[in-house]
């Protein structure tokens, strides 16, 4: 399976979601917001900063903050999760959802 073609699949099997754009790169979003985008054969989550998931995230080798204009101008509560990690990509497009869900 292609990477854009797992980034849908996971995006797709969760509820209430719809395909979008964000910084002009394809996202999935929950009641009109982001949550998870695809970027560079990357998944990209919105994960609480300070959170569990965020720094589980964080820790992943090649992961990275999401920083979508390439000016060293990261967004704190972004990860960017590579390729490598995708057998973890869902939990993290479940638990983004759910924060993002929770905020709104």
């Amino acid at each position: 399976m292609e990477k854009e073609e797992l980034y849908i699949k996971i995006g797709n099997s969760l509820d209430n979601t719809e395909q979008s754009q964000f910084f002009g790169k394809p996202c999935f979003k929950v009641n009109n917001k982001a949550f998870c985008s695809f970027f560079q054969n990357c998944m990209v989550f919105k994960l609480k900063a300070g959170s569990e998931q965020h720094s589980d995230a964080l820790s992943l080798d090649g992961s990275i903050l999401f920083d979508p204009s390439g000016k060293n101008r990261p967004m704190k509560e972004w990860v960017q999760i590579p390729y490598d990690y995708k057998d973890k990509w869902a939990d993290f497009s479940l638990a983004s959802k759910q924060y993002v869900e929770s905020v709104s």
